[in-house]
């Protein structure tokens, strides 16, 4: 019979704390009057440095998924931690390059326009579902809730990888405009 932790009231709050402040700060921080360039670092930066975490973060989400079919629980673990861990500097990075600089406005044309957005609409819609998901799946594994944790990153894992691979797409299609 296996074992594990009872779900703490207290990590299920923070979880869903979190999945409701980290959206609602993303949304004022873009619409704040004024900017201030924390790092004195140029617009294009950021946006070149969040491509890189997220073709990173799909990598990972990739060998973590190929590891856990193969049986590999503990490097499935730790591959999984390190995106969770790019994720969450992604996230930091974020929110300072929305301080730090006003949003740059898509310049595309013709049909590269409604791909652009319809990418853009379903990867931001996406990251504010993913957090839960990614919070609630991490929680599970490492509280050694297994039947629940795979239910969840059934969920998880597609969204997951989508959001990673169009924020790659997202800087693609902007790149000329930075």
């Amino acid at each position: 019979m296996k074992t594990y932790l009872a779900p703490s009231k207290f990590m299920v709050n923070l979880i869903i704390t979190l999945s409701l402040a980290v959206p609602l700060v993303v949304v004022l921080l873009m619409n704040l009057d004024t900017r201030t360039n924390l790092l004195g670092i140029n617009v294009g930066t950021f946006p070149f440095f969040h491509a890189v975490i997220n073709g990173l973060t799909a990598i990972l989400l990739f060998v973590g998924y190929r590891l856990i079919k193969a049986e590999k629980m503990i490097l499935h673990r730790n591959v999984m931690i390190s995106a969770f861990v790019l994720s969450a500097v992604f996230l930091v990075s974020y929110v300072i390059s929305k301080i730090s600089h006003e949003p740059v406005p898509f310049g595309g044309e013709g049909w590269e326009r409604p791909v652009y957005f319809f990418i853009l609409i379903s990867h931001i819609v996406l990251s504010g579902v993913i957090i839960p998901l990614v919070l609630f799946t991490m929680y599970s594994g490492l509280t050694g809730q297994y039947e629940k944790h795979r239910k969840i990153a059934k969920w998880t894992f597609p969204i997951w990888m989508y959001v990673a691979i169009t924020g790659v797409l997202v800087y693609v299609f902007m790149y000329p405009y930075y």
